[in-house]
């Protein structure tokens, strides 16, 4: 069994089980959501995994939901089902951010496809993320004093220049250098300046 798991919001709970059904032949796990306050209730952002969502639903619709998860920051991929005359609302829909839409009715074939692919995406998602999170906290175990050296080496500055800027000695600086690049595993100065690059736009 996979570790990634399908989340299915529909209120018509005959579609639901045959969801489930559908998607357990590929060995994924499934939780089913009879509305879409019940799955907000519920969700574990800590599952990798996808949201099959009804477009129109009693109470919040699928659309609300939508808005409701980009509020809070959460970043799931969605797969809108629609009906004929929902697909506008659903173009709508992908153009906020979610993964896909399908039509009902469907091939079952095409709709593992598409989850397989928001899987697929949600785990590269989740990989970026743990990447920014660990140069964050590189970044965080700097002293203020080697961050301050390391600004002046991202703006190019030799050791002598930042040993001036900064009223050291570039012995001093030299020291601070070699303790930022061995903080933040950088072999070299070019891989320290792409490091602070890429914090800066995280």
């Amino acid at each position: 069994m996979s570790d990634a798991t399908v989340f299915i919001v529909d209120d018509d709970q005959a579609v639901a089980r045959s969801l489930r059904w559908l998607i357990e032949t590929v060995r994924l796990n499934v939780e089913t959501f009879a509305s879409a306050q019940a799955f907000l209730d519920g969700y574990d952002a800590s599952k990798r995994g996808c949201l099959v969502l009804d477009v129109r639903m009693p109470g919040m619709s699928g659309l609300e939901l939508q808005e409701r998860l980009a509020a809070s920051r959460i970043q799931v991929p969605i797969i809108f089902i629609t009906g004929h005359g929902d697909v506008q609302m659903a173009v709508r829909a992908v153009q906020s951010g979610a993964f896909d839409f399908i039509e009902k009715p469907f091939n079952d074939q095409d709709l593992l496809d598409r989850i397989q692919r928001a899987i697929a995406f949600d785990a590269e998602q989740r990989g970026r993320e743990a990447q920014r999170a660990q140069l964050r906290a590189l970044f965080a175990g700097l002293t203020p004093r080697e961050r301050a050296v390391l600004d002046l080496v991202v703006e190019g500055l030799s050791n002598k220049a930042i040993a001036n800027s900064l009223g050291l000695s570039a012995k001093t600086v030299e020291v601070h250098r070699a303790k930022v690049m061995e903080k933040m595993h950088a072999r070299s100065i070019s891989d320290l300046v792409k490091l602070a690059m890429q914090n800066q736009a995280a």
